[in-house]
């Protein structure tokens, strides 16, 4: 079952109507693993930083030993010609995917001469700003490259983090606060995440366990240019329960306040809600 609805998908060259199957029972992706995928909103009749995800998307199948087969440009092409086939104001997750269909060495390396590739869009309505989430711990960790494909937008990355979202759901939080192998704070089961104290911004730093999103860097330079101060650094549970703000960063819904925390309560705070002001005056800007 998709995630969203009015699904339009891109595969072999045109755009179809509906969630169409695009993968068989031997494509190496199917048994093996070797998919990626990015995601991109189309939000008010824009797409902000639409290039950077399409750029990434193609660094993840290199990633996974998979070769890109679709440009950038025309890729973005493909993008704008199947968000057309939607009235301008539809909320639309925009995400395009690769993967692996033969196999090479024991069958278990992809080849690098035959990559799959689609363009699914669904339309998935973006969070209201008063939309909040609460967080709890998890036993489950962020894994190490020496582990897992961390420097890719895998999916095969992505049945650790349900399981973490499953935790949380049991113990009644909408999503986990997850730690690196050192046991440090890295980010949420979805998303990036960032912490307010005394007005200065703080986010775990980009340590190779956890992709450090395209929103989280825009967020960063927002923040920059605003002339809030914001630290990347090494960042604990235990300062998560000092905070007076928290807010995860991604790209589904762009900023989402957190309000508790392990029975830590936070508010929805000015400083959060001025990074998503921050962000939306941004994106429209660009687009005009």
């Amino acid at each position: 079952m998709a995630a969203g609805t009015n699904l339009r998908t891109y595969f072999e060259g045109q755009w179809h109507e509906g969630n169409v199957p695009v993968m068989r029972a031997g494509d190496h992706g199917a048994w093996l693993g070797s998919t990626v995928f990015d995601g991109a909103r189309y939000v008010e009749g824009i797409a902000p930083d639409l290039d950077k995800h399409l750029e990434r998307v193609n660094r993840s199948a290199e990633a996974l030993m998979i070769t890109p087969t679709v440009g950038v440009a025309e890729m973005l092409e493909i993008v704008w010609e199947g968000l057309r086939l939607y009235p301008a104001k539809t909320p639309v997750y925009i995400r395009p995917m690769y993967w692996g269909i033969d196999s090479s060495t024991l069958g278990i390396l992809p080849s690098e001469e035959a990559t799959g590739f689609a363009v699914c869009l669904e339309e998935i309505p973006i969070a209201a700003p008063d939309a909040t989430t609460t967080l709890t711990r998890t036993r489950f960790r962020r894994p190490v490259l020496e582990d897992a494909v961390v420097n890719a937008k895998a999916g095969s990355l992505y049945p650790n983090n349900a399981r973490m979202i499953a935790e949380a759901k049991a113990k009644g939080y909408g999503n986990a606060l997850v730690a690196d192998a050192l046991g440090n704070v890295a980010e949420s089961a979805s998303a990036n995440v960032f912490m307010v104290k005394d007005g200065v911004v703080f986010t775990p730093i980009a340590n190779g366990t956890f992709l450090s999103g395209i929103t989280r860097a825009r967020h960063i330079a927002n923040m920059k240019a605003a002339g809030i101060e914001v630290q990347e650094t090494v960042l604990s549970f235990a300062d998560f329960e000092t905070a007076d703000e928290v807010f995860l960063s991604g790209n589904m819904h762009k900023v989402t306040p957190v309000v508790d925390f392990d029975g830590t309560p936070y508010r929805h705070g000015p400083v959060t809600q001025w990074i998503r002001a921050l962000y939306w005056d941004w994106a429209h800007s660009v687009a005009g």
